[in-house]
This record gives structure tokens, sequence and C-alpha cells, in this order.
């Protein structure tokens, strides 16, 4: 059974962490999720195509230079965003395998709390569109946790123009249209219908994921782009901007936008050799530690309580979702729920300058990697390799040989960590031995 009881209310509490002001109607929650977006794919982040209902949300909230998911691929990512865990904690290190596969029965387990859980005991109306990829079985369907509606999808990839496997809560939703826009307008219809009382909707949205399926109507705006491939790949950036322009102007006109606060971040780092997804500088790519995989735009917004404007600089982790969520939503986590995300509010607002974290993992099979303030031990293969990233963001130059006090420190930092760690419940596809930064 889910830990139900990890949850107790206090709006006091919540509101004391918002620079002790008086509490304010709870806000909605709105978590919009990319799919394999790379850190630089958006033109506030330095991008060529132009991005401007999603930079809004960091123009007009905060924007985290150093944002970082779980896992360098999608479920695990997102195991770890729903829950405010590491994900590795309860074996969920790889994704599971398709539907109809040995592995398909396998997804986010019974014993972990969802934030839609939580949000739903606290009186949220709870949706889902879009993306699920925590399991297929009937008890791990998002209706079974915590959302009282769901549009969307149960696996991992989808494509945007068959709806074949897109469902209305369990049945087959029938024909929808291109699949970007029809999360879009799902979404707008959840707030729409619920807009009244505090609602969470949880929009996942498959672009920019493959396949190369841009719309005619998208892709005719591209027509001046030569390259075919970075022509598709805008093609299918520009509904998902679009949709979230949509999104946003609904809850305008609801005249709900202030006091909702909104999460944008992607999965995982872009898969720049099938989609032309961007995360240079920095090295490496969807399925990698180095920083191109697991590095994403994350920006937060809440007009009524956190600053226009504001950019920080350090570290933080989709983990942080869940119980920065929970605190706005005057809830509180007690510290039996061993989350590993923190709440952002007081670092959002400024009020808390110090570093959210002291350090950030990541295990991925062979794959481990520790941050711990400006430096970053990656081991991929043999022999582990130190970079200083306020020097070096593309990780190019190692230092493990001239700072071997750093690389033992940050060695001992990871192995500590991983000792308190499940091994993966599926898909153990290399030698388990090799997880120690030998």
């Amino acid at each position: 059974m889910r830990r139900r009881d990890f949850l107790t209310t206090g709006a006091a509490a919540a509101a004391s962490q918002l620079r002790g002001q008086a509490p304010v109607a709870r806000p909605n929650i709105l978590l919009i999720v990319a799919d394999d977006l790379g850190s630089t794919d958006l033109s506030i982040q330095g991008s060529d195509l132009a991005t401007p209902h999603i930079d809004s949300i960091a123009q007009s909230g905060v924007r985290f230079t150093n944002g970082y998911v779980s896992c360098p691929v999608c479920s695990p990512t997102r195991a770890g965003l729903m829950t405010g865990r590491y994900q590795q904690r309860f074996g969920h290190e790889f994704n599971p395998g398709p539907e109809g596969q040995a592995d398909d029965t396998f997804g986010l387990p019974l014993t972990e709390t969802t934030l839609a859980d939580r949000l739903r005991s606290l009186g949220y109306s709870t949706g889902l569109v879009g993306k699920w990829h925590l399991g297929y079985k009937p008890e791990l369907h998002p209706l079974k946790r915590g959302f009282d509606e769901f549009f969307g999808f149960l696996g991992g990839a989808h494509p945007y123009v068959n709806s074949r496997l897109v469902l209305r809560g369990t049945e087959p939703a029938g024909e929808v249209g291109y699949l970007t826009d029809a999360f879009t307008r799902e979404a707008v219809s959840f707030i729409d219908r619920r807009h009244r009382q505090p609602f969470f909707l949880y929009l996942c949205y498959n672009a920019v994921h493959n396949p190369m399926q841009p719309s005619p109507s998208h892709l005719a705006r591209f027509a001046g782009i030569a390259d075919e491939r970075r022509r598709n790949f805008a093609g299918l950036l520009s509904p998902l901007d679009d949709g979230v322009g949509k999104v946003l102007a609904k809850l305008r006109e609801r005249k709900i936008e202030d006091n909702t606060m909104i999460f944008f971040i992607s999965d995982n780092g872009g898969p720049t050799r099938q989609t032309t997804a961007r995360n240079d500088p920095r090295r490496g790519q969807k399925g990698q530690v180095f920083e191109g995989g697991i590095r994403v735009p994350f920006f937060m917004q809440w007009k009524a309580k956190l600053p226009r404007g504001r950019v920080n600089d350090h570290p933080v982790i989709a983990l942080d979702v869940h119980p920065t969520a929970v605190a706005a939503a005057g809830g509180t986590i007690p510290a039996s729920a061993r989350l590993d995300g923190v709440n952002l509010l007081p670092h959002a607002t400024g009020s808390r300058t110090a570093p959210p974290h002291e350090s950030l993992f990541w295990r991925f099979g062979p794959q481990a990697a520790v941050r711990k303030g400006d430096w970053k031990l990656v081991w991929e293969n043999d022999p582990p390799r130190l970079y200083n990233l306020a020097a070096d963001a593309a990780e190019s130059t190692d230092l493990a040989s001239s700072q071997p006090a750093k690389m033992r420190e940050l060695r001992e930092t990871y192995e500590a960590w991983n000792k308190t760690l499940a091994e993966p419940r599926w898909r153990v596809r290399q030698n388990p031995a090799k997880r120690k930064l030998n």
C-alpha cells in the first residue's frame, strides 16, 4: 500500500517558509515536462529557434541555470520526479521494457507515494495529460497512483500521428489528431473544468522525442532551414511552445495565472544523434551522465510569490519539485518519508542563499557521477574522471591526476551514497560489480 500517512497538512508551516508572509489561497500547480529536450534547445537558453512562450515562464519567475534530472533517460527520471526520491532507492534504475515484453510488468512500486497522492490528500484535483512511462499493469495505472483524470499513453514513446495507444482513463481515446496539439487541448480543458478549486496538472508532452513527425502546418514555418533534420526538429519544438502558450493563456483567461505555481523541465538531455537537440557546450547526450545527458532547462514561476526574472545558479534537481509543490500546497512531509529533494521556495525567493544541496548523485548501470560544488566526478569507463564545471563546462579537461585529494573526496562521497541504494529490479545489462568508482 502507498504510505499516505506520510502526509500531514499545515498551511501555517508552509507559509512560514515563504518569508513569513501570511497564508494566501493555495496555488494551483502545473508541472510541464518536455521529452528529450536539450539544455540549450530554448531561445532563453541560447537556441537559434524561438520559444517565446516557454521562455516566458523563466522571464516571469526563476531560471535555475544548473538544473538537473536524476537520470539521463525517461522512466527513472519520472520515478524520481513523482516521488522526490532517488529512484535507485527503490530499484527503478532503468526504463521498463515495452508492453508485452518480459519486463513490462515493472513500474513505480506501490510502496512509493506519488506527488499526485500527496496533493489529492490535500484536496487538489489531479490530472495527467501525456506520457506516463511508470507501469502498464492495472495497479500501476495513473488513476491508481493519485490522478483523478488521465489522457495519454502508458509507454515510453508514441507516434505523433497515430493515436492507437492513447487512452482516456482506461479506454482507447479514439482518433485525437496531432498528438502535441491533442495534449494541449486536453490540458486546456482540464483547467477549464477544474479551475474553481486547487488543481495539480502534470502535463507530459512527448515532444521532442522521436519519431521525427512534424505536422505539415508546423513544418511550413521553417522552410528557410536548409538542413532537413534541423527543420524537422523545429517542427516538433514549435507546437510544444505553442501548446505551452495556449495553456498559459487559459490560466490568464480564468484569472488564476498569478496563483499558479508552474514548473518547466525536460526529462533528460537531448539525443543529438537523432533529433539535433542541443546541449552545447556540454559534453554528452541522452543516456550519459555527462552534463549533456542530465542538465536540463529548469524554470519555476509563481507570480503571487516569486520574483520576476531571477536567475539562480545553485545546482537543483527534479527531485526538488515534489517537496516544493507540497510545501506550497500547505502540506508538510515528515523526515520519515526520506525524500531526497528539498523545498526550493526559500531559494527561489532569495530568503535562503546557501545551496539547496551539498552534493548531487547519478547512477545508471555502469555509469556514475557526483557533483559537489563546482566539482564533478564521472565514471563511465576506467579510470574515473574529475572536472571543474565552473572552469570547464564541456568536461574536456580531466583533473584527476592533478587533484588527488578532491578526487578522493568525491569518490568517498559517492560510495557513501551508493551503499544506501537498492539493486535495480530489471534490465541489468552490465555487471553490477562495476558500480564502484575503482
